[in-house]
């Protein structure tokens, strides 16, 4: 069983970017590679119902930033955040993926398979979410 952190914002691991943020997190609930939250990184999101040639964009420039050692992060949903995890993953970097919801509650279902992978090969899942919160989707732009 992987433990889940709780990185607070005078925690010198949170990540120092979100301190500049309007109404930053007071806190994360973190699973995996913590080391990774203040590496240089770039976010890659977009549709989740996506065309094939967007796809294979995300997968690529994901990749190719991964292996300059930039860490990708994106928010786990199908599409574009989903091929940007994936293409980072083919590189020789990490990813982090941001979850809408607590680690109770993995959203898409059919994304589980990566929340574990991208664990499993060093890289890190955060929420702000306690891990019983469940899917709110207003609360996924946040």
């Amino acid at each position: 069983m992987i433990i889940i952190e709780i990185i607070k914002q005078n925690d010198p691991r949170y990540p120092k970017r979100l301190l500049h943020i309007p109404d930053p997190p007071t806190q994360l609930y973190v699973k995996g590679a913590a080391n990774l939250l203040n590496k240089p990184s770039i976010a890659i999101v977009g549709s989740r119902n996506c065309t094939d040639y967007g796809y294979k964009q995300a997968l690529k420039f994901s990749k190719g930033l991964s292996n300059k050692d930039i860490c990708v992060i994106s928010g786990m949903a199908i599409g574009i955040d989903t091929a940007a995890h994936q293409g980072a993953k083919n590189g020789t970097g990490k990813t982090i993926a941001v979850l809408g919801a607590g680690f109770d509650h993995i959203y898409p279902e059919q994304n589980i398979e990566l929340y574990n992978q991208i664990i499993a090969e060093g890289g890190c899942v955060i929420t702000e979410h306690q891990p019983e919160k469940e899917v709110d989707l207003s609360s996924f732009p946040r």
